[in-house]
């Protein structure tokens, strides 16, 4: 017998019968297509796209072919077929002492990647009480700090009303505006006034003198990052091997959406040289608002979009913290005292010691004469970091299908070596070029740039891991390794 769930969501939720009497919850692939779409899409890149003009398409379907389908279709393999998450995958594949590094570089992207967040919250704000502080070093670094430690404090509080913040930021925070910014842009090119950025056949392709001058597509990788999890849902669909395909090519064309049209709307009002890679979204909306003689809307899309950054950052503050500490109590992996949750079932020591670090980063802001400078290479950290990450997922898929091929899997990647080995090129490629300064911002001396950026992956991404795995003891293992906030082992 078969139900619809009539709760919102129409027909694409079902729950039937089975015949021990259970129920099972099917969704539809045009669900999960939306789903994935929410977990990725993002306005937060579209400046550093915007730079190319029109050459932005190009160098976001690109790494969309070569590293957005592979991750999204090798996750989809690897979830169905073992749970746990990345530490079990790799695990299974490689050894527990990879696994625990693939699972901490989840974690340790964050540390990087919250000052960047933060310094584009802090960017966006200036729009809305002054603009000239959008590349004020000290404003920024006081934001980020301030914010970090604020966003802490509510997450350690457990509260549970910010479960639905992410779901609401991407209508606040990436659709509205993403789609009054591009009709903006429409109307502004329908009125005849020229566009900012070339528009003919001949910059479909970016000028090319250099790796310095497509540095900037590595950031595209970052925003790609995530499509996999969703992989998780594959099991409630239907028929998986017919459906997940679909609802994968349907996120990746609503996500090129959503990244290339805000990205050319952008190019069209503002001049590349005067584009600044966190304010870049509020310039724009602020040339186009001033051009038709609604200024003082700047401010409350300025708002919008602050909301929705700080929502989504709320909703996955802890969790990755969480994971580690979860998965360190059952295997030692890490010091008891960074074990530790408090009584809402946070892992708050943790998140101080990363919040140390991220303060840290936050400060050296403050030193910094070029805001976007600083947000790009700890965005390639960021995006380093992570990426190591995914570089074992990709050896983990082809490994398990080799050694074990009779565990049931609810979908199967078709060519799996060859899809993994794209996927896993154009990981290494990104890796490198990311220590490659961009020709678009001043960076600062060469060493200096390879200096931050080459020793936060080393640092973060290679050396604590390894530590911790070099003086992990057997005392390390926690006698109990529930979950303290549901009570179960984990």
């Amino acid at each position: 017998m078969t139900t619809t769930d009539n709760s919102g969501h129409g027909e694409s939720v079902e729950s039937v019968a089975s015949d021990d009497g259970t129920r099972k919850q099917f969704i539809s692939w045009v669900t999960l297509g939306l789903m994935t779409t929410a977990s990725v899409a993002s306005l937060r890149p579209s400046p550093s796209m915007a730079l190319y003009g029109l050459a932005a398409i190009f160098l976001y379907l690109l790494p969309a072919v070569v590293f957005l389908l592979p991750t999204a279709l090798v996750g989809a393999e690897l979830a169905s077929g073992w749970t746990g998450g990345i530490y079990r995958w790799v695990s299974e594949a490689l050894g527990k002492p990879l696994g625990f590094i693939a699972v901490w570089c989840q974690f340790a992207m964050t540390i990087a990647y919250y000052p960047s967040l933060l310094a584009y919250v802090a960017s966006t704000f200036a729009y809305v009480i002054h603009p000239s502080l959008a590349e004020n070093g000290l404003y920024v670094a006081i934001c980020i700090v301030v914010l970090y430690w604020a966003g802490v404090y509510v997450s350690s509080r457990g509260t549970k009303t910010i479960a639905g913040l992410s779901s609401l930021g991407l209508i606040i925070g990436t659709l509205i505006p993403g789609v009054v910014l591009v009709v903006l842009g429409i109307v502004f090119l329908g009125q005849g006034n020229p566009s900012a950025a070339p528009m003919d056949s001949s910059h479909w392709l970016p000028p090319w003198t250099g790796l310095a001058s497509l540095v900037l597509i590595v950031n595209n990788f970052l925003s790609y990052a995530g499509m996999e999890m969703n992989g998780v849902h594959v099991s409630s669909l239907r028929s998986p091997r017919a459906e997940y395909p679909r609802s994968i090519f349907l996120a990746t064309g609503l996500v090129l959406l959503i990244f290339i049209l805000p990205a050319l709307a952008i190019s069209w009002v503002m001049p590349a040289k005067q584009l600044s890679l966190t304010a870049g979204l509020m310039q724009a909306f602020q040339a186009f608002f001033d051009h038709f003689g609604v200024g003082w809307m700047t401010r409350i899309v300025g708002v919008m979009l602050v909301c929705a950054a700080l929502g989504g950052m709320l909703t996955w503050l802890a969790g990755p913290a969480k994971g580690l500490v979860l998965l360190s109590r059952q295997e030692g992996y890490l010091p008891p005292v960074l074990q530790k949750f408090n009584k809402y079932g946070v892992p708050q020591n943790v998140m101080i010691a990363q919040g140390v670090l991220t303060t840290l980063i936050g400060v050296l802001y403050a030193f910094s004469d070029n805001v976007s400078s600083q947000y790009w290479m700890f965005s390639v950290i960021t995006i380093q970091i992570y990426l190591v990450a995914y570089l074992l997922m990709f050896v983990a898929v082809v490994r398990l299908r080799r050694s074990q091929p009779d565990v049931p899997r609810g979908f199967v990647v078709p060519a799996v070596t060859a899809v993994a080995g794209v996927g896993f090129v154009a990981s290494v490629l990104a890796l490198v070029i990311g220590f490659v300064p961009p020709d678009q911002y001043d960076t600062g001396p060469l060493w200096r740039y390879l200096l931050i950026v080459g020793g936060g992956l080393l640092v973060l991404g290679v050396a604590a891991p390894v530590a911790f795995l070099k003086f992990r003891k057997p005392s390390w293992i926690h006698p109990d390794h529930r979950d303290p906030a549901i009570g179960s082992e984990s």
